[in-house]
């Protein structure tokens, strides 16, 4: 997987009655835009450090 910063991550539920959480990648600490990447979450306070596994979509930032 690869980001840049401003891709939006998006992360599926995985228990019945919970939503996706989205957030957006704020920081890349991999090489070449691997993770870990530091995530501000939609609805939550602060960054947050993530390392994505199966189901994780990242939708790259518009560029216009």
């Amino acid at each position: 997987m690869q980001a840049q910063v401003g891709d939006k991550i998006h992360v599926p539920s995985r228990t019945v009655g919970t939503h996706e959480r989205c957030g957006r990648i704020v920081e890349v600490r991999g090489r070449n835009g691997e993770p870990p990447y530091v995530v501000r979450w939609d609805n939550e306070d602060g960054d947050r450090l993530f390392i994505p596994s199966g189901g994780v979509v990242v939708e790259p930032a518009r560029t216009s």
